[in-house]
Protein backbone atom coordinates (compact mmCIF):
# COMPACT_ATOMS: atom_id res chain seq x y z
CA UNK A 1 0.00 0.00 0.00
CA UNK A 2 1.02 3.82 -0.58
CA UNK A 3 1.60 6.00 2.15
CA UNK A 4 -1.44 7.93 0.82
CA UNK A 5 -3.50 4.83 0.90
CA UNK A 6 -2.30 4.35 4.86
CA UNK A 7 -2.75 7.88 5.24
CA UNK A 8 -6.36 7.88 3.99
CA UNK A 9 -7.54 4.45 6.46
CA UNK A 10 -5.68 6.81 9.31
CA UNK A 11 -8.17 9.40 8.14
CA UNK A 12 -11.00 7.62 7.89
CA UNK A 13 -10.58 5.83 11.23
CA UNK A 14 -9.94 9.41 12.49
CA UNK A 15 -13.50 10.62 11.56
CA UNK A 16 -14.85 7.41 12.52
CA UNK A 17 -13.50 7.90 16.09
CA UNK A 18 -14.59 12.38 16.20
CA UNK A 19 -17.99 10.41 15.13
CA UNK A 20 -18.52 8.07 18.22
CA UNK A 21 -16.51 9.93 21.20
CA UNK A 22 -18.27 13.82 19.93
CA UNK A 23 -20.86 15.14 22.34
CA UNK A 24 -24.27 13.31 21.66
CA UNK A 25 -26.57 15.24 18.79
CA UNK A 26 -22.90 17.30 18.06
CA UNK A 27 -22.88 15.35 15.10
CA UNK A 28 -25.90 15.79 12.40
CA UNK A 29 -25.38 13.98 9.51
CA UNK A 30 -22.78 11.35 8.00
CA UNK A 31 -22.39 11.20 4.30
CA UNK A 32 -20.26 9.10 1.65
CA UNK A 33 -19.17 10.87 -1.34
CA UNK A 34 -17.72 10.07 -4.79
CA UNK A 35 -16.29 12.10 -7.70
CA UNK A 36 -14.36 12.48 -10.36
CA UNK A 37 -13.06 15.54 -12.02
CA UNK A 38 -14.33 17.42 -14.48
CA UNK A 39 -11.24 18.79 -16.87
CA UNK A 40 -8.63 16.26 -18.60
CA UNK A 41 -7.14 15.40 -15.92
CA UNK A 42 -8.01 12.09 -14.96
CA UNK A 43 -9.00 11.39 -10.96
CA UNK A 44 -11.65 10.40 -9.13
CA UNK A 45 -11.96 10.48 -5.41
CA UNK A 46 -13.72 8.89 -2.42
CA UNK A 47 -14.29 9.58 1.30
CA UNK A 48 -16.87 10.66 3.90
CA UNK A 49 -17.48 13.87 5.94
CA UNK A 50 -19.69 14.52 8.53
CA UNK A 51 -20.90 17.63 9.37
CA UNK A 52 -22.83 20.07 12.46
CA UNK A 53 -25.47 21.86 12.04
CA UNK A 54 -25.26 25.99 13.08
CA UNK A 55 -28.60 25.93 14.02
CA UNK A 56 -32.05 27.83 13.33
CA UNK A 57 -33.38 28.39 10.00
CA UNK A 58 -33.24 31.59 8.34
CA UNK A 59 -35.39 33.93 6.23
CA UNK A 60 -38.58 31.46 6.39
CA UNK A 61 -40.84 31.62 3.90
CA UNK A 62 -44.21 29.24 4.22
CA UNK A 63 -41.88 25.86 4.00
CA UNK A 64 -38.76 27.38 2.97
CA UNK A 65 -35.77 28.53 4.71
CA UNK A 66 -31.95 28.84 4.46
CA UNK A 67 -30.21 26.72 6.94
CA UNK A 68 -26.21 26.72 7.79
CA UNK A 69 -24.11 23.97 8.77
CA UNK A 70 -20.41 23.11 9.32
CA UNK A 71 -18.87 19.92 7.40
CA UNK A 72 -15.31 17.82 7.83
CA UNK A 73 -14.59 16.15 5.11
CA UNK A 74 -11.86 13.62 4.05
CA UNK A 75 -11.39 12.06 0.68
CA UNK A 76 -8.96 9.96 -0.96
CA UNK A 77 -8.03 11.31 -4.78
CA UNK A 78 -6.67 8.38 -7.03
CA UNK A 79 -5.55 10.28 -10.47
CA UNK A 80 -2.59 9.09 -13.27
CA UNK A 81 1.05 9.99 -12.32
CA UNK A 82 1.41 12.33 -14.76
CA UNK A 83 4.26 14.82 -14.67
CA UNK A 84 3.94 15.37 -10.80
CA UNK A 85 5.23 12.33 -10.02
CA UNK A 86 1.96 11.85 -7.67
CA UNK A 87 -1.12 9.53 -8.55
CA UNK A 88 -2.98 10.25 -5.40
CA UNK A 89 -3.57 12.38 -2.72
CA UNK A 90 -5.92 12.67 0.79
CA UNK A 91 -7.80 15.66 0.92
CA UNK A 92 -9.27 17.38 4.21
CA UNK A 93 -11.67 19.95 4.25
CA UNK A 94 -13.43 22.44 6.14
CA UNK A 95 -16.54 23.90 4.58
CA UNK A 96 -19.38 26.20 6.14
CA UNK A 97 -22.23 25.83 3.49
CA UNK A 98 -25.49 27.72 3.57
CA UNK A 99 -28.13 26.09 2.39
CA UNK A 100 -31.95 26.95 0.89
CA UNK A 101 -34.29 24.23 1.60
CA UNK A 102 -38.09 23.23 2.01
CA UNK A 103 -38.79 21.43 5.48
CA UNK A 104 -38.35 18.03 4.83
CA UNK A 105 -40.48 17.26 8.29
CA UNK A 106 -43.52 18.72 6.12
CA UNK A 107 -42.76 16.78 2.60
CA UNK A 108 -41.99 13.54 1.42
CA UNK A 109 -39.54 14.88 -1.37
CA UNK A 110 -37.66 18.06 0.16
CA UNK A 111 -35.57 19.74 -2.38
CA UNK A 112 -32.28 21.97 -1.52
CA UNK A 113 -29.75 24.42 -2.82
CA UNK A 114 -26.60 24.72 -1.33
CA UNK A 115 -23.40 27.01 -1.51
CA UNK A 116 -19.96 26.61 0.30
CA UNK A 117 -16.90 27.75 0.84
CA UNK A 118 -14.09 26.58 3.55
CA UNK A 119 -10.41 25.50 3.36
CA UNK A 120 -8.38 22.19 2.08
CA UNK A 121 -5.29 20.93 2.68
CA UNK A 122 -3.82 18.03 1.17
CA UNK A 123 -1.08 15.31 1.86
CA UNK A 124 0.69 16.33 -1.98
CA UNK A 125 0.74 19.56 -3.97
CA UNK A 126 0.50 18.49 -6.34
CA UNK A 127 -1.74 15.17 -8.88
CA UNK A 128 -1.41 13.74 -12.00
CA UNK A 129 -0.45 16.79 -14.24
CA UNK A 130 -1.61 19.14 -12.10
CA UNK A 131 0.79 21.03 -10.12
CA UNK A 132 -1.04 22.83 -6.82
CA UNK A 133 2.13 24.59 -5.76
CA UNK A 134 1.19 24.19 -2.33
CA UNK A 135 -0.94 21.34 -0.27
CA UNK A 136 -3.45 24.18 0.63
CA UNK A 137 -6.76 25.06 -1.30
CA UNK A 138 -9.84 26.81 -1.60
CA UNK A 139 -13.09 25.09 -1.74
CA UNK A 140 -16.10 26.49 -3.42
CA UNK A 141 -19.18 24.66 -4.28
CA UNK A 142 -22.50 25.28 -5.24
CA UNK A 143 -25.05 21.62 -4.72
CA UNK A 144 -28.32 20.85 -5.74
CA UNK A 145 -30.43 17.37 -4.00
CA UNK A 146 -32.98 16.34 -2.35
CA UNK A 147 -33.90 15.27 1.41
CA UNK A 148 -36.17 12.02 1.65
CA UNK A 149 -37.32 9.50 3.61
CA UNK A 150 -39.22 9.62 7.13
CA UNK A 151 -38.70 13.46 8.57
CA UNK A 152 -35.90 13.96 5.96
CA UNK A 153 -33.14 11.17 7.41
CA UNK A 154 -31.61 11.01 4.49
CA UNK A 155 -30.48 13.00 1.50
CA UNK A 156 -28.58 12.68 -1.91
CA UNK A 157 -26.57 15.73 -3.22
CA UNK A 158 -24.81 16.63 -6.68
CA UNK A 159 -22.09 19.29 -6.05
CA UNK A 160 -20.00 21.14 -8.24
CA UNK A 161 -16.86 21.95 -6.93
CA UNK A 162 -13.79 24.09 -7.92
CA UNK A 163 -10.66 24.21 -5.88
CA UNK A 164 -7.87 26.44 -6.01
CA UNK A 165 -4.58 28.06 -3.79
CA UNK A 166 -6.06 31.58 -5.01
CA UNK A 167 -2.57 32.46 -6.09
CA UNK A 168 -1.41 31.69 -2.61
CA UNK A 169 1.58 29.53 -5.11
CA UNK A 170 3.55 30.69 -7.34
CA UNK A 171 1.02 27.52 -9.49
CA UNK A 172 -2.86 27.94 -9.38
CA UNK A 173 -3.84 25.64 -12.08
CA UNK A 174 -7.64 24.78 -9.87
CA UNK A 175 -9.06 21.46 -10.44
CA UNK A 176 -13.07 20.88 -10.72
CA UNK A 177 -14.72 17.83 -9.29
CA UNK A 178 -18.82 16.64 -9.68
CA UNK A 179 -19.15 14.99 -6.89
CA UNK A 180 -22.44 12.80 -5.29
CA UNK A 181 -22.94 12.40 -1.98
CA UNK A 182 -25.45 10.08 0.17
CA UNK A 183 -26.14 11.16 3.76
CA UNK A 184 -27.71 10.47 6.81
CA UNK A 185 -29.60 12.71 9.51
CA UNK A 186 -29.70 11.86 13.03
Amino acid sequence: MTANVLAALRAVAALGALLFFAPAGAVDTVLLEGGMTESDEDAERYGGAVRWNLGGAWWRTGDWSVASYLELSVTYWDGEQGRTGEDDLVDFGLTPVLRWQRDPSKVGLAPFLELGLGVHGHTEDGIGNKDFDIPFAFGSHIGAGARFGAGGRYELVYRFQHLSNAGLGDDNPGINFHVLQLGYHF
